[in-house]
């Protein structure tokens, strides 16, 4: 465990980051060590998305610092490391394409000279097969569902195979079926040591997996510890599951199944 601890794969220090002329995030520390599973949890406008956007460099900090494993964010040039998700959208953003070939995008990474080998492609077959969606590999991804969206978002992911998974909202607005597929997958990422970090509106079928709760409010960090459930339900300042002096302009969190 010492040896782990000493080897965080993400590292934020005193960042801070703007969107326009408004601050959201205020000096945040955050680390995720290896094969920890944190879950980053907060009202609407707390600043989860943007912090996990600075971390893969979407969003720019205006100070403070972020590594990914061990090395400056600027300077990681080591992308096939990390699987990211982001928040829901369509897999192929308008363009026509099948499941395979979105999944297989995510496989370029580490392929020579941009050209799919025999390994690629087992590993493209491999992440359909985690996510339950190898019977659909042929079919454009037009033709599927938001939870099948999100499925094969999560093996494009998976697919270059990585040591580091980050997840946006991966269970926002999925279907319950969906969402099953989706924990036992991650369950089985876990057990065999990637690191995760997930940005969550509620724990749901996931809260068997987070090792840590990161949960921020306008933009700083209010808790850094075991799940919300595991400390009692009123351990937080105003948590009865709804993010503390937001309760008016905010949605709850829950740790129940999405609604």
């Amino acid at each position: 465990m010492e040896e782990a601890l000493s080897e965080p794969v993400i590292s934020l220090r005193g960042v801070t980051a703007r969107l326009g002329s408004r601050p959201v995030l205020r000096g945040i520390d955050l680390a995720v060590h290896r094969g920890e599973v944190v879950a980053l949890l907060g009202a609407n406008g707390s600043g989860k998305s943007t912090a996990v956007r600075s971390i893969i460099g979407q969003v720019g900090v205006s100070g403070g610092d972020i590594e990914i494993f061990g090395t400056p964010r600027n300077r990681f040039r080591d992308w096939k490391r990390v699987g990211y998700v982001p928040q829901r959208t369509t897999a192929a953003g308008g363009v026509p394409a099948t499941v395979a070939e979105i999944v297989a995008s995510g496989r370029l990474s580490r392929a020579r000279f941009g050209v799919l080998r025999k390994a690629d492609h087992a590993a493209v077959r491999r992440a359909l097969e985690l996510v339950g969606m190898a019977d659909r590999a042929k079919d454009p991804v037009d033709a599927l569902s938001g939870g099948q969206h999100q499925r094969v978002l999560i093996a494009r992911a998976l697919a270059s195979e990585p040591e580091l998974l980050i997840m946006d909202e991966p269970m926002a607005g999925v279907d319950l079926a969906s969402q099953e597929v989706l924990a036992a997958t991650l369950r089985e990422q876990v057990a065999q040591g990637v690191s995760v970090l997930l940005v969550l509106h509620e724990l749901g079928p996931l809260e068997p997996l987070i090792d840590r709760a990161v949960v921020l409010r306008d933009g700083c960090v209010l808790h850094d510890g075991p799940p919300p459930r595991a400390v009692g339900q009123h351990a937080l300042p105003g948590h009865d599951h709804v993010h503390p002096h937001a309760a008016h302009d905010a949605e709850p969190i829950r740790t129940g199944l999405l609604s």
